[in-house]
C-alpha cells in the first residue's frame, strides 16, 4: 500500500510540499545560515565499524534523489516547509509501516528566523491530519531529547502522550542520545490536529509559556505569536 504522493498542504502563511532539486539554493541558504541554531540538535552520522569505509553526507541531489525513491515506494514523505512563500525549513513523515502497524514518526528543522510564528506546530498539526485522513495511518510518533523542555511542552499541548524514554536511540550531535517517545493516534483527534491547535492558540488553557517551543529529533521551535488561522487546504 502507497501513501498519496505527491501532495502539497497548506494552512493560511504555512505549507508543505514535496522537497525538489530546484530547491537546492534556497535550501543551502536557510541551512548555512542556521549552523549555529541547529547543529547541537543535528543528527549524526556514527562512526563507521572496523573495516568499513566511513559514510559521507550525501549531497543535495542525492537526498532529493533518495527521497523521491522513498515516496514512490510509499515509505516516506518528504516535505520543504515554507512561510509566506519562502523555503522555512524540511519535515518529513519516515518509517512508514502497513500491515497490522499503520504507523510513521516525523522529523523536522525549522530556520530561526520563523520561530515564534506557529511554523512548526502548524506543519506537523497539517502532516498528522493527513497521515491519518489520506493515507489511512494509525499512528504517529515524535521523538524528542529529555533536556529539550520547551519542545516536550509543545507536543503535550498538542495532546501527543509520553510513551517512555529510548536509551541512545538516535545519533545526534556526535554521540548517540537518549529520547523520550510521544505518539497519538487517529482515535485521539476526531476533530483533526489542526483544528485542536488553532483552538489551543486563540483559547489556551492558562495562556502558552513564551518559552514552549516543538522538536524532532531535538530542533527546538518556540511559538508566542499567533497568526490569524487560514482553512486547511490539499492540493495534489
Amino acid at each position: 500500500m502507497n501513501a498519496p504522493w505527491p501532495v502539497e498542504l497548506a494552512d493560511g502563511d504555512i505549507a508543505l510540499r514535496p522537497v525538489r532539486a530546484r530547491d537546492h539554493r534556497a535550501w543551502r541558504e536557510v541551512n548555512q545560515r542556521n549552523r549555529a541554531w541547529l547543529s547541537p540538535w543535528e543528527a549524526t552520522i556514527p562512526p563507521a565499524p572496523p573495516g568499513h569505509l566511513p559514510s559521507g553526507r550525501p549531497s543535495f541531489r542525492q537526498m532529493v534523489r533518495n527521497l523521491r525513491a522513498e515516496a514512490s515506494a510509499g515509505r516516506m514523505l518528504p516535505f520543504a516547509v515554507f512561510y509566506r512563500g519562502r523555503l522555512a525549513g524540511q519535515l518529513t513523515v519516515a518509517g512508514i509501516t502497513w500491515g497490522s502497524m499503520c504507523s510513521g514518526h516525523i522529523g523536522y528543522w525549522v530556520d530561526q528566523a520563523v520561530a515564534g510564528r506557529g511554523v512548526t506546530p502548524t506543519a506537523v498539526a497539517l502532516a498528522v491530519d493527513h497521515c491519518f485522513r489520506s493515507v489511512g495511518l494509525h499512528r504517529i510518533e515524535i521523538c524528542i531529547r529529555p533536556e529539550n523542555a520547551p519542545s516536550r511542552r509543545v507536543v503535550e499541548k498538542l495532546g501527543f502522550r509520553e510513551e517512555g524514554l529510548r536509551p541512545r536511540y538516535l545519533h545526534i550531535d556526535g554521540d548517540w542520545r537518549d529520547h523520550l517517545v510521544y505518539a497519538l493516534t487517529s482515535e485521539e483527534v476526531p476533530e483533526g490536529l489542526l483544528a485542536r491547535w488553532h483552538s489551543l492558540r486563540y483559547d489556551p488553557p492558562g495562556g502558552l509559556d513564551r518559552n514552549a517551543g516543538s522538536e524532532l529529533e531535538g530542533r527546538p521551535d518556540r511559538d508566542d505569536r499567533p497568526d490569524r488561522p487560514g482553512n486547511a487546504r490539499e492540493m495534489r
